[in-house]
Parts: structure tokens; sequence; C-alpha cells
């Protein structure tokens, strides 16, 4: 199998971390049998997450499992042969989680499971209890901050701190586990969370497929395009880029907001409001939901996150990049450390219009060499630090470290 097909995969033959999981999971003198416990699978990071980690599981030698009420995303395992175990670990009732926690206890029994990883705080709780009775590992994936307001939130989220092992999806998330949790920094590891490589690569993005994109959104041809995705919600900082727009001054742009509303139809009429006040409605436009984003990255002159609430990660920033585009962040959470600032960025405060509208002055006035260098220094980061291979790879040496720890010397039980 060449490279490109074990990368379509999932295992990336030049990550060492493969081949050691591979050996580790060998040395156990078994199948090593991991389940992967969240809400549903919807759609989402974590829900991505755990789909390709239960690839490489597979992949690696070991017994995948997953158990969540389900989703569209179910499919993909099902497609793999991997068993998916639906129960309602959504609800945060806490009679329907004692309910799963025994019925997860009863699932760990009959399948031999090593591990348990929760991906987030409901279905961890049940997961957490259920180790409990039965000796398996139990361990957690911090896909957000989960902040707190009270004594009872952050007792119901420190479930997610309790793991033998704590993955943080990046070292913003890592420094909010330890300065808001009793934890002992040597459980952590920090693991970014990855995008495929082959669905982000400007190559691989089709005339055909950008010109379908371009006549839906009915995009001039002669007009660079500023692209801000993300859920339409106020703290993705949309009103924000409007603000920087109008300051910016310039009628010869198109700006292309892309994300649902999910129902916050009142903001999203307040945005239209906004764009209207500022004399730019034929400047910015607002679509819903894509379902090619590397066709819209494409089609792109420069990405925008406004964010004014700290990421944590920003994946949409790190896609932008591997595919070669240039990209514009707010100084806050994970994003200060999936751009190189100055090479690959311009990093400007949140909620700072003025500051939004000088960078993207600059990027809008890059020639195409200094455009063509910034996509090649972006893309180069990204194939280093942030694919869904080096994620997989790194989780299942996890695993393999869990499993090679006597359970009485395990931390955080």
């Amino acid at each position: 199998m060449d490279v490109e097909s074990q990368l379509s995969t999932g295992e990336d033959p030049r990550n060492p971390a493969n081949a050691f999981a591979k050996g580790a999971f060998a040395a156990a003198g078994r199948r090593p049998v991991v389940l992967q416990v969240l809400p549903a699978l919807v759609t989402g990071g974590a829900e991505r997450g755990c789909i390709d980690v239960a690839l490489a599981l597979a992949q690696a030698g070991a017994l995948p499992l997953v158990a969540s009420e389900g989703g569209p995303m179910a499919a993909e395992l099902d497609r793999a042969g991997i068993r998916h175990i639906t129960l309602p670990l959504a609800s945060k009732n806490p009679l329907v989680i004692r309910r799963n926690a025994r019925k997860l206890e009863a699932i760990i029994r009959e399948n031999g499971v090593d591990i348990v990883h929760a991906r987030s705080r409901a279905p961890a709780w049940s997961a957490w209890l259920a180790c409990q009775k039965t000796g398996a590992r139990y361990m957690t994936t911090f896909h957000a901050p989960y902040n707190y307001k009270n004594g009872l939130k952050r007792w119901y989220n420190s479930v997610m701190a309790r793991g033998e092992r704590i993955i943080a999806i990046s070292g913003f998330i890592r420094r909010h586990i330890l300065e808001n949790y009793a934890v002992d920094p040597a459980v952590i590891r920090t693991i970014h969370r990855g995008i495929d490589p082959l669905s982000f690569a400007p190559e691989r993005v089709s005339s055909a497929r950008m010109i379908q994109l371009a006549q839906k959104w009915r995009l001039p041809d002669d007009k660079p395009v500023i692209l801000l995705p993300g859920r339409l919600t106020r703290w993705k900082g949309q009103t924000v880029l409007i603000d920087a727009l109008a300051k910016l001054g310039r009628k010869d742009v198109c700006a292309l907001l892309v994300g649902s509303d999910q129902g916050r139809t009142g903001y999203r009429q307040e945005l239209e409001e906004q764009v209207r006040r500022a004399g730019l409605e034929g400047v910015v436009t607002m679509t819903d939901h894509c379902n090619d984003m590397a066709a819209a990255y494409r089609l792109s002159t420069v990405v925008v996150s406004a964010s004014q609430e700290p990421e944590a990660f920003g994946r949409v920033i790190v896609e932008a990049q591997a595919m070669g585009r240039p990209v514009i962040v707010s100084a806050i959470g994970a994003y200060q450390e999936t751009v190189i600032p100055g090479e690959t960025a311009w990093v400007v405060p949140p909620a700072d219009p003025d500051a939004l509208a000088k960078a993207l002055d600059e990027a809008l006035s890059l020639t195409t060499e200094q455009r063509d260098a910034i996509g090649a220094r972006a893309r180069a980061f990204v194939a280093e630090r942030y694919t869904k291979q080096r994620m997989c790879a790194d989780t299942l040496a996890v695993y393999a470290e869990l499993l090679a720890e006597p359970k009485h010397a395990a931390k955080g039980r």
C-alpha cells in the first residue's frame, strides 16, 4: 500500500508512534479493547476524533467500541465493521446517568474492555462509575474549557479531570485544567486535534467543485473573498468583522459569513441590520452550512476567525492554512498556538475592529508571490503538527502507555 493510501485510512507510516502502539498492543498478549463514550455522533470535533481514533485502533490490532446516542456519523463505524452501542449518553439526568453506568459496566465485563475513554461530561460520569466497579482503566479528553460559575458546576466538570490519563486538545486547554482542577501534570498529554491532509489539500480540489460553489454563492470573479466560517453566534465575532469592513471602506471585496444560525434567527436579523446600516449590502453575504469547506477555502483570499471567547483548538484556521490560505485570528485561546504570527497569520486583539481592518488591508494587499510564500509556510506548518494521523498515533501511544502501567501504580485513581 502506498503512502497516500495509508494516509487515507488513518495510518501514517512516517510516524513511529503507530509502530510503537502496534508493538505495545502485541505485547499485551491479547487484543486490547478500548471503549470510547460520547453523547452522540451528529457532528463536531469530538465526534470526528472519536471515529478517526476508532479506525486507527482497528488498524493497530486493537478492538474499538463506541457508545453514544448515535447519529449520522455512526454510519462510518458501520462501514468499517466497528461496533457502535446505542445508549442515551447525552442525558444529564442523574437517574439516566446511573442507568447508563450499569449498562456500561455490563458492556465492560462482557467485552473485556481494558480502557474506557470519555469525551464529554455526562457520559464521563457513567464511564467513571462503571470503571470504579470493573477496574477498567478510565481516561478522558478535554475538548473544551468546561467553564463554571459555581461549585456544583465545577464538581460536575471535575469528572473530566479524574482520568488516569487526560488528553488536552491544546496547550490552552492544558493550562485551563491545571489552573482549575487538582490534577497531577504528569497525567496530562497534550494532543492537538488533527485534520485530514487528503481532504484539505489544494491540489485535490477540482475546478468543477470551485465553480459549483462559486455559482451557488453567486461570487463575482473579480473580487477578493474574505471568508469567516463558523456558526452564527455572537462570540464567533461576525459583528466585529462587519465593523472592520466598514472601517476598511472597500466595496471591491466580497465577505462571506459561512455557517448555520442553528435557530438563532434574531442574531441573523441583527447582522443583516448591521450590514444595512454600514452600507455593506453588496459586500457581506451570509450563507448556511457548507458541505465543501475545502472548496470554500480554495475560493477565498483570506480566512478570518474573529472569536471573542477562547477557542479550545480552532479547526477552521488549521484547515485554512492546510489549504495554503493566509489567516487572521484573535489573540485568544488556542489560536495563538495553531499559527505562526507574522509568517502564516496576522494575530489581532479580540473585539478590535480597527486592528482587524488593518490586518485585512495588509492581507488583501499581498502580491501573488507573497501569498504563495505564506501558503507554502502554512501548509508545511500544518502537515508537521496537525494531521489526524499524528493525532491518532499519539492517542494510541497513550493507550499503550496506560496498558503497560500496572493498575496499582496508575495515577489519578
